[in-house]
């Protein structure tokens, strides 16, 4: 069983993996362990990761990427308008509202959802994960930001399932960090000791994250988070874009902005800019060849330079970090730890920033790129049970504020109830208790819209059914279990209602809190009262018998795939892989005659020259080019079955040279082995005719057998020897190499048993005792024997109760 952890990152991916040696972050075929989160399409199939980040510039508008955060969100969002402005391919609205990504694929225009794109690159990662195990790849924990809705994390784990991956736990980046952090840890608290404090912060592509985490030994639990969801490494490269497009139209009149490949090329020069500014603080120059019109620019900046620019992003870091503080009631000397992550926080002025606030140095233990994934797969592992992992307990926390409003009885009123308060402890559930005669909606949201990062505070609306008045009339008491799942998605997961029956039975609230709302007395208004966990329940009425009756409950929520949907992006998924593996196999056999070609025709003016005639050497060399030249033309794009015919083609006429050069090589090797096996039989045979006391045993008619297969032997192979003598190197050998062998092997089989028989065995005398009588033994030597005996027993530990028995060493 496979253990993988994915951290899907919005400009790249890593993977890590738990081996019995510990975790692993594993490489893609390009020997690279990050892959880039892009996609492209092609005529013929699509490019992912590295292959299809090479395509960004010259396939600007078939290349996907920086689609992360187009998960669970409308068209018509704020932030995707937005987006859509600064990207080389075209976003289109799909038919239920989403976000869709128009790309030319087989020639044809097609139309693909996020979550598609999304699971286009889980693909990949699934194959270097499964290629990295050598074994299928099912069961893993997928990264997601802290920040994340519940519509965006239901539309990840959309993405996973399409590619038919089962994804345990939708993980939060800083709690996959934490983990990471944690669990290697040997000198944390005990557990009734004051927790260790420690911050991580992770500033990545596209956004920036902080979490507090308190630790004790074998467990975590998340304090608190803060981000700001539009702040990390992308907008310190888009301030160094526009300043050197303001640079280069005053200095060149040429506008980068006016032509999308020319910005890509601008945008990837001044990321490189950007990390080298991180290493060195002198000036760094920036050269593009032929940018636009063929023309070459050029320009520098320093790391002062560069961090004046960027003053109002740095100045964007404290926010998130305040906002931490103030949830928490930390002071920054609560703290004993900063932990950095992310690419972003290489940035010196960044480091600088965090450092400053904290009072404290930063610390750099874990690997920036790669800890989320490791975390991943940490966490997977213990989910596990093919793994045995040191007991961590994970107790992460609700980011967002989530309300229930539902409806009462006694008039058109609302009632509300804040269920789950920002930092609530997940995963959790709480048991709701209702008193209604009829079904009842429960609608959920998010309580403080200013918030959360996304424009809809509606999560979905839930329709309790089947609810039904006692038989006495009176309303039935309905009990509504709401959760916030593993992958931090709020759910109403149960609704059983109570019925009073003879039969007795023993409820069953087994739930961390229960929430009762009674809405009868009074009936027109609506109390709630809160059961803590750790106090007992109420006592129940003696002889009140009841039984739980589980309820439907139709759930709308505000992002969701249809069945039917996610069912046929499955289907098209899966053709897309058919499809990009039958090209592989059509380049391979492409690949494989060019590379017969160009190998064939090295050979031909090197080891083979001497195996051809002349006639055929010219009529082969000819075949060579026009094989080349058709692969230039014609055989540019074609079928598979044509390339394997064409090297059929190729091999009728290189196949009996190449067969000439390798009997040449190896034929004189087997005929001297043949060689001498026959002189040593011969000789063998000699010395039995000279009476040899070795061979003397022999039956002669056996012997005869030898000399006659020895002799034979020897006529065939000077034969063959003299024929082969009399032709030339590129005719085809009167006898192969495999002749001669089954020959050596006939000689073998006929002479060597004959040869190796053993002698007689003859038995000899039993010695007598000079004294003509029985041994004797003098009384010390059966002394000596007698310790000898004792010391042999007690090594073979036979004296199981003797204490102080030690262990000797006899020669």
């Amino acid at each position: 069983m496979a253990v993988v952890g994915f951290d899907l990152g919005s400009q790249s991916c890593y993977i890590a993996v738990a081996r019995a040696g510990g975790i692993e972050t594993v490489a893609n075929e390009f020997s690279d362990r990050c892959t880039p989160s892009v996609v492209s399409f092609g005529s013929k199939n699509r490019a992912i990761g590295v292959s299809a980040k090479n395509q960004q510039i010259t396939h600007a508008n078939n290349t996907v990427s920086n689609f992360k955060r187009f998960h669970g969100r409308a068209f018509n969002d704020p932030f995707i308008q937005k987006e859509k402005e600064s990207l080389s391919y075209d976003l289109v609205p799909m038919k239920n509202g989403g976000v869709g990504i128009k790309v030319m694929y087989m020639g044809e225009e097609h139309f693909f959802s996020v979550e598609q794109i999304t699971a286009m690159l889980l693909t990949k990662l699934k194959e270097t994960a499964e290629t990295n195990l050598k074994k299928p790849v099912t069961d893993c924990v997928i990264s997601v930001p802290s920040f994340f809705t519940d519509a965006e994390r239901r539309s990840v784990l959309d993405a996973a399932q399409i590619v038919g991956l089962n994804c345990l736990r939708l993980m939060n980046d800083m709690t996959a960090v934490a983990l990471n952090y944690g669990i290697y840890k040997q000198d944390l608290p005990a557990p009734e000791e004051k927790p260790r404090i420690v911050v991580f912060v992770d500033m990545g592509h596209s956004a920036f994250q902080v979490s507090a985490c308190a630790f004790n030994k074998g467990k975590l639990k998340v304090l608190g988070t803060a981000f700001d969801p539009f702040l990390g490494g992308r907008n310190f490269d888009e301030k160094l874009v526009d300043h050197f497009c303001v640079e280069i139209k005053a200095k060149y009149k040429l506008d980068p902005k006016s032509k999308i490949r020319a910005l890509l090329r601008l945008y990837q020069e001044c990321e490189k800019l950007k990390k080298l500014m991180s290493s060195n603080s002198t000036d760094i120059p920036l050269n593009i060849e032929c940018f636009m019109n063929d023309r070459d620019v050029a320009g520098k900046m320093n790391r002062s330079q560069f961090e004046e620019l960027c003053a109002e992003l740095l100045q964007r870091i404290e926010g998130p970090l305040h906002s931490l503080m103030e949830q928490t009631q930390f002071k920054v000397e609560d703290v004993n730890a900063v932990e950095i992550v992310g690419g972003a926080t290489r940035i010196p002025a960044v480091k600088e920033k965090i450092a400053k606030f904290f009072g404290k140095d930063v610390s750099t233990t874990l690997n920036a790129d790669e800890a989320v994934a490791r975390g991943c797969a940490l966490q997977c592992a213990i989910l596990s049970p093919a793994f045995k992992v040191r007991e961590f307990s994970v107790t992460d926390a609700v980011p967002f504020p989530i309300s229930l409003m539902w409806n009462t009885e006694a008039d058109d009123t609302e009632g509300v109830h804040e269920v789950f308060s920002r930092n609530h402890a997940a995963p959790f559930s709480k048991v709701l208790t209702f008193y209604r005669k009829g079904p009842f909606e429960l609608e959920a949201f998010y309580s403080d819209p200013n918030g959360v990062p996304y424009p809809e505070t509606k999560i979905g609306r839930y329709i309790v059914q089947n609810v039904a008045a006692q038989k006495d009339g009176e309303r039935s008491k309905v009990k509504v279990k709401v959760r916030v799942n593993t992958h931090g998605i709020f759910s109403v997961s149960t609704a059983s209602m109570v019925e009073q029956v003879k039969a007795e039975e023993n409820e069953d609230l087994s739930v961390e809190t229960e929430v009762v709302i009674v809405n009868q007395r009074p009936p027109e208004n609506s109390d709630t009262n809160e059961k803590k966990s750790d106090q007992p329940p109420e006592a129940k009425k003696p002889k009140i018998k009841v039984k739980n009756v589980e309820l439907p409950i139709e759930a709308n929520l505000v992002w969701q795939l249809g069945k039917d949907l996610l069912n046929m992006y499955i289907k098209t998924e899966g053709k897309m892989i058919m499809q990009d593996k039958l090209e592989k196999e059509r380049n391979d056999a492409k690949n494989a005659v060019e590379e017969y070609v160009y190998e064939f025709r090295d050979k031909l003016s090197g080891p083979y020259q001497k195996f051809v005639c002349e006639e055929d050497l010219q009529k082969f060399s000819a075949f060579l080019t026009e094989i080349e030249d058709w692969l230039y033309e014609d055989g540019e794009d074609q079928a598979k079955q044509v390339y394997i015919d064409k090297l059929d083609d190729l091999k009728k006429l290189g196949t009996p040279i190449e067969m000439r050069y390798q009997e040449a090589e190896e034929r004189p090797r087997v005929l001297e082995e043949l060689g001498h096996k026959l002189q040593h039989y011969a000789k063998i045979a000699g010395e039995y005719r000279d009476k040899d006391e070795k061979y003397i045993h022999i039956d002669e008619s056996e012997m005869i057998e030898v000399e006659k297969c020895v002799k034979e032997m020897m006529k065939w192979m000077s034969n063959v020897m003299n024929a082969q003598a009399k032709m030339s190197l590129d005719q085809d050998p009167v006898v192969r190499a495999s002749e001669i062998k089954a020959k050596l092997k006939e000689l073998h089989s006929v002479c060597e048993p004959i040869v190796l028989q053993p002698k007689p065995s003859v038995d000899s005398p039993k010695e007598e005792n000079p004294l003509n009588g029985p041994s004797l033994h003098t009384n010390e030597g059966m002394e000596e024997d007698k310790n000898n005996a004792e010391i042999h027993e007690q090594n073979g530990d036979c004296h199981p109760n003797d204490k102080n028995t030690t262990s000797m060493d006899l020669d």
